[in-house]
């Protein structure tokens, strides 16, 4: 190999490495967006084919507006989530996710819809705001959702401990500390980190795609920043594939914000209906974010 050949060569990874970026616990950005296929989707409705319908039905069943599997039948539906005809059931869904989302209710892919299901959000299922959509009670529409039963860690706890996975290659400790200075503000108990993670509440790591519970961070949920379980089951998985940073930064994800929101449902608080809540399912890139009115109204609420 000759001299100059070996210079570019050199001088090219030195360019490589001032230009990555120097963000403080950040990791390497998602590539390749799985939903790169909805951009083609725009403008189909009911009763059309066309290929990539079957990535929107996943979508949703992923995030609980649609079911195509009775699993109290045997009968075999013909509708089914491998195919790419837009059924009546995918119409149904799509409206009650538009109006979820503050979206108009058309029910076809518009621009509007197809630019919320592209964002990044939490992987936990938007059960409760569903179940208050489909009870029509049109006064619990606008406000926190707890979890169906009203799960809740026990009124005889004082403490709760939790625990960071070893090994995870960023470090969280000091986000969830501050994050758990504010539910705790509002919440009848001391939380106290341990390092034992085996015996912890609430264990907490990092992870990437299949990961071993309901939830991968890949194909649905691949652009999930993270993902957590109602009381006590204590689990908050956080995907590796994000860029997580602390505070405002361009294309970052900020840990406080996000584990904020996780660790409310930890706590026992299912995804609110009010965009300004921590509790609202998705959060903008470069952005924080804090407890709203309608977070510390539902958490009081269920450990009045």
């Amino acid at each position: 190999m000759t001299s100059k050949s070996l210079f570019v060569i050199a001088f090219t990874c030195l360019l490589t490495i001032i230009l990555l970026p120097l963000h403080s616990h950040s990791h390497a950005a998602v590539k390749n967006s799985p939903f790169t296929y909805l951009k083609n989707l725009e403008g189909y409705r009911k009763g059309d084919q066309v290929n990539g319908i079957k990535y929107v039905k996943k979508y949703l069943e992923r995030f609980g507006y649609l079911s195509y599997h009775d699993k109290s039948s045997s009968t075999i539906n013909y509708d089914d989530d491998d195919d790419d005809f837009f059924d009546e059931k995918l119409e149904s869904a799509i409206k009650t996710y538009q109006t979820n989302f503050n979206l108009n209710p058309t029910g076809f892919l518009d621009s509007e819809t197809i630019t919320m299901m592209s964002r990044p959000r939490c992987g936990v299922p938007d059960h409760g705001m569903i179940r208050s959509r489909m009870n029509n009670n049109s006064q619990f529409h606008s406000r926190y959702k707890l979890y169906a039963g009203n799960p809740k860690w026990p009124s005889n706890k004082t403490t709760i401990t939790y625990a960071l996975q070893l090994g995870d290659p960023i470090d969280a400790s000091e986000p969830i500390r501050r994050a758990l200075v504010e539910w705790g503000k509002y919440t009848p108990f001391k939380y106290e980190k341990i390092n034992d993670f085996g015996t912890a509440d609430i264990k907490i790591g990092f992870y990437r795609g299949d990961h071993g519970d309901c939830c991968p961070f890949s194909g649905p949920g691949a652009r999930a920043y993270a993902h957590a379980f109602a009381p006590t089951y204590g689990q908050l998985h956080f995907n590796l594939n994000q860029t997580w940073v602390n505070g405002v930064v361009e294309g970052g994800v900020d840990l406080m914000t996000v584990g904020l929101h996780e660790l409310g449902h930890v706590l026992g608080l299912d995804h609110s209906t009010v965009e300004a809540a921590i509790m609202w399912p998705y959060l903008g890139a470069g952005a924080t974010k804090g407890l709203n009115a309608d977070d510390i109204q539902g958490i009081q609420a269920l450990y009045a």
